[in-house]
């Protein structure tokens, strides 16, 4: 008797597989003069996986598309092309009822606290409230639920019948927090939760939302700018310039390693609490063009800014795709890797490494 040899494990499937995202705008205007407005690209052939238990960080400076790609996954916005699956469905090609059915497992935490909860009712009812859209129409079911959650992000039953305007910053992100996890999601975005909150409130979300990742087991797509905030929180990173993803790569090779020159402008411009490290990020900046560049069909985008391209041919003429330089490491750069070799300062975002 032959025994058959055992098959290889396959990998599992991503929790949400985003392909050639794309998202365009018309300028705003009036009038006949008008008629013709200008497009502006928001989201340009964006393409990442996410996988189950992990956290994915967008990063980029304001108006490179983090946000506008969150909202498009979670369809609040229609994307104009390009696919996004999640668990296998397609979110695309779902009808209104199912995609708010789906909802109930893909949540988002948004930026400002103070605009995302009605002031007119209670913290309870808030958080009461996504459970009621989704069908639990026992109130008694609903206040047990929401309850065990505002404790578990740190409230009390008593502060549960406060209304929103009542707490702090920190406190209405915990609520906001809550809301969102009420319906025990598997997917969260979080579109910068912590930008507006105080530093030592930053740090306390912070690990309220990794030790509820452990707890829950969440799968977290994390908007952020601070890079610092990053480096904590996320198990991989993708670096966004005017719509588009040119670098993508694991935390800690992002940080070390850096491909992309518009990743090693962003962490040159993270400050330290180091006055040497600073001056010597200063006196690299030098030669660097502040501003430049823009969105164009031909040639890369950051060409103008950018010392090793701006002169290079190669850099004007064709536009760089994202494609994997090492193992698990993506760029779209022509030379990636070359601004990085040249400049020899500490590109880390805690003080005391390099």
């Amino acid at each position: 008797m032959t025994t058959e040899p055992a098959k290889p494990a396959q990998p599992e499937r991503p929790l949400l597989e985003v392909r050639d995202l794309s998202k365009s705008y018309r300028a705003k205007g009036a009038g006949l003069r008008m008629r013709r407005r200008p497009e502006v690209t928001a989201l340009r052939n964006v393409s990442f996986d996410i996988r189950r238990g992990e956290t994915v960080g967008l990063v980029g400076e304001s108006g490179s598309g983090k946000s506008t790609a969150a909202s498009c996954l979670l369809r609040l916005i229609e994307p104009d092309s390009g696919s996004v699956r999640f668990d296998g469905i397609d979110v695309r090609g779902l009808s209104r009822a199912d995609l708010r059915r789906l909802r109930a497992r893909m949540q988002m935490v948004f930026q400002d606290p103070y605009g995302s909860l009605d002031p007119r009712f209670s913290v309870r009812e808030l958080v009461e409230e996504p459970l009621l859209v989704h069908g639990e129409r026992d109130k008694e079911t609903r206040r047990a639920r929401a309850l065990q959650m505002l404790e578990r992000v740190g409230l009390s039953a008593e502060q549960a019948e406060r209304n929103a305007h009542a707490f702090s910053g920190g406190q209405r992100q915990r609520i906001a927090i809550a809301r969102a996890l009420v319906l025990q999601p598997e997917l969260v975005a979080l579109d910068e939760p912590v930008t507006a909150l105080d530093v030592s409130v930053q740090a306390q979300v912070l690990n309220l939302l990794t030790s509820l990742q452990q707890e829950l087991n969440l799968t977290y797509l994390f908007i952020v700018h601070d890079l610092a905030v990053a480096q904590y929180l996320c198990h991989r990173i993708a670096v966004m310039y005017l719509g588009e993803i040119v670098e993508l790569a694991d935390s800690e090779e992002l940080f070390e390693n850096p491909l992309h020159p518009y990743t090693v402008t962003l962490l040159m411009a993270a400050p330290v609490p180091d006055p040497d490290v600073m001056e010597a990020r200063r006196t690299a900046f030098q030669d660097m063009p502040a501003v430049g560049g823009g969105r164009t069909d031909q040639g890369c985008p950051l060409r103008q800014r950018c010392p090793v391209g701006r002169r290079r041919p190669e850099c004007a003429a064709t536009r760089p795709v994202l494609r994997e330089v090492t193992e698990g490491h993506l760029a779209a750069c022509h030379f990636p890797g070359e601004m990085r070799a040249s400049v020899a300062v500490s590109l880390s975002t805690t003080p005391g490494s390099i």
